[in-house]
């Protein structure tokens, strides 16, 4: 992915190579979902930048989950707090489940981070519940796990 940063965008046979967008869009999905705050903080602007550049929601909101994932493990809860909300509402806009589930599940994460039980509680069940919506299976179980593992705590 790195190398394919600096290549041109050249039209090919079937359709055409990544755009740079596109490339920034899966290097801060990569660094969110590892938990990567060195990573967020270098891809994160970019795609942000170039989000804004072409007026593209969708990747708007990608990046602001990441950087609500960045927050969060910098230790800037009310930074976090407010970027994850941003990107729920950007989310809302187009009515994706997975992805407003992904974004929920990571305000679980910060209330437990925060040590804020309903704000994790709300966070897991709003997430669960668009996991549910549309039968992504694992994503339900793995946030049926968080919810048990956060009630145990």
């Amino acid at each position: 992915m790195h190398t394919a940063r600096e290549k041109t965008v050249q039209p090919v046979k079937n359709g055409s190579m990544a755009h740079e967008h596109n490339l920034y869009m899966l290097l801060t999905e990569a660094a969110a979902q590892r938990e990567d705050l060195a990573a967020l903080q270098q891809v994160a602007p970019r795609l942000e930048e170039l989000a804004e550049r072409d007026d593209h929601r969708f990747y708007l909101a990608i990046a602001r989950r990441a950087w609500g994932v960045a927050h969060r493990l910098a230790g800037e809860y009310a930074a976090s707090e407010a970027s994850l909300e941003q990107a729920a509402q950007l989310f809302r806009e187009y009515g994706t489940h997975w992805q407003l589930g992904r974004t929920f599940f990571e305000v679980g994460e910060l209330g437990l981070r925060r040590a804020d039980p309903d704000m994790a509680s709300q966070g897991f069940t709003q997430a669960l519940a668009e996991f549910e919506a549309m039968g992504a299976i694992p994503y339900v179980e793995r946030t049926r796990a968080a919810i048990q593992a956060s009630i145990v705590r």
